[in-house]
């Protein structure tokens, strides 16, 4: 049997896919033919966790979460359904009959771009850093897992696509500084968080504008979940693999 294996970095992102908190850096079931696992930022963690589905059984990859905006006319809450993702100077493929079908399920008030995701090691966070991503790769928007969940899924012959909603815009970026009070599974070590704010490393104007665009791109994950035909993963990996018309491709 098909079984979808979803991959988000922290729980904010899982959140939008299932009410409940999911346990960390771990294979969980959800629904018929679905899996998902919180695996943390950065290309590593989400490495690990491809792997790890793998074994598990899953047989088709998603990688599901926010991304940075490279091009300036993307805003907090677009969504992404990249045609290829950008890493380690190559250039890999989504399945493309799959991606199609997600497009088909959405809303027609969703703002849904294509064209390069690209993957990098860290926090993009100036407006001069994501130009020139943008121009070395071509790409709109960047993150830091979907990089090495589809290069898992190519080396496994396995379909692949990525899921993204645009938190930051290309002329605003988290501070570097901030990643010094946030956990590897997206939760904020509150006590660092508040020195931050007093050595006035991170201004209170700019969380609440990180709260903003966290808040649209998670609203527009979830509108993609329920505009698949259900509020938890089961329901996903029905819609897009197990009920006809759609069935999950097994090539690009």
């Amino acid at each position: 049997m098909a079984m979808v294996g979803v991959i988000t970095a922290i729980h904010a992102e899982a959140n939008c896919i299932v009410s409940r908190k999911l346990p960390f850096n771990q294979m969980v079931h959800l629904g018929d033919g679905a899996a998902i696992w919180v695996c943390g930022m950065g290309d590593s963690a989400a490495r690990q966790a491809a792997e790890g589905l793998l074994e598990g059984g899953v047989t088709a990859l998603v990688s599901f979460g926010v991304a940075g905006a490279l091009d300036a006319r993307l805003r907090s809450g677009d969504l992404v359904l990249p045609e290829s993702i950008h890493v380690s100077g190559e250039m890999l493929p989504v399945t493309e009959s799959w991606r199609n079908q997600l497009k088909q399920l959405l809303p027609l008030d969703l703002t849904v771009v294509s064209g390069i995701l690209t993957a990098s090691k860290g926090v993009v966070s100036t407006e001069t850093a994501k130009r020139e991503l943008a121009n070395v790769t071509g790409a709109c928007a960047v993150d830091m897992e979907s990089g090495a969940i589809a290069e898992v899924a190519t080396n496994a012959g396995i379909p692949f696509i990525a899921i993204r909603a645009i938190t930051d815009p290309i002329k605003f970026s988290p501070p570097t500084a901030l990643l010094s009070a946030v956990y590897p599974d997206g939760s904020v070590n509150a006590m660092r968080l508040m020195g931050l704010i007093l050595q006035r490393s991170v201004g209170v104007g700019t969380l609440m504008r990180l709260g903003r665009g966290m808040r649209a791109a998670s609203n527009t994950l979830s509108a993609v979940v329920r505009h698949l035909d259900g509020n938890d993963l089961g329901n996903i990996s029905r819609a897009l693999n197990l009920n006809s018309p759609y069935q999950l491709p097994t090539k690009n």
